[in-house]
């Protein structure tokens, strides 16, 4: 792929980010999940600076994005969290997707992460081999757990009288 370019996102590559949100998305049999628009990208990722992403370009085209974040962790300190990385599918296999990964590997050495964590689907074969191949551990003890915007506003809803009572 000598016409392709890995570079930092900016705020014109939010719509195809967005492409590939929804590509992966449907790839992970969840596509009426995907509530964020490229309005949401926008601000979460330039005005408020909550996440940064890297682009794969091809000929003008975004085909690759890897979309991450700092947190922190009592235990190891700085933490770098890829929440989404892929590259569409007519793309793949060129080699994409490992100069992507090196890349948010490169930043998390900048940041001075201790570690780099993301999730992936217990059925994404194709990927759990890409990450067995560089070596990664795998969490065999943890849950993914969650909230979603509704559940979030039912338990704050009963929640928050009881705690000023």
């Amino acid at each position: 792929m000598n016409n392709s370019i890995i570079r930092f996102a900016t705020k014109k590559d939010m719509r195809g980010v967005l492409v590939l949100i929804h590509e992966l998305a449907e790839y992970e049999h969840a596509s009426q999940e995907v509530t964020v628009t490229e309005e949401d990208l926008i601000r979460d990722g330039f005005t408020s600076n909550l996440f940064k992403c890297i682009v794969a370009e091809y000929e003008g085209k975004i085909v690759g994005m890897a979309l991450y974040y700092p947190r922190y962790s009592t235990w190891k300190g700085k933490t770098i969290h890829l929440e989404d990385f892929v590259v569409t599918e007519d793309f793949r296999r060129f080699g994409l997707g490992k100069r992507l990964f090196d890349e948010v590997v490169l930043e998390a050495q900048k940041f001075g992460a201790k570690r780099l964590e993301w999730a992936v689907l217990n059925w994404n074969d194709p990927a759990i081999d890409f990450y067995t191949k560089i070596g990664v551990e795998y969490e065999k003890d943890w849950y993914l757990v969650k909230l979603r915007e509704d559940q979030l506003n039912e338990y704050a809803f009963t929640t928050k009288h009881a705690l000023f009572e």
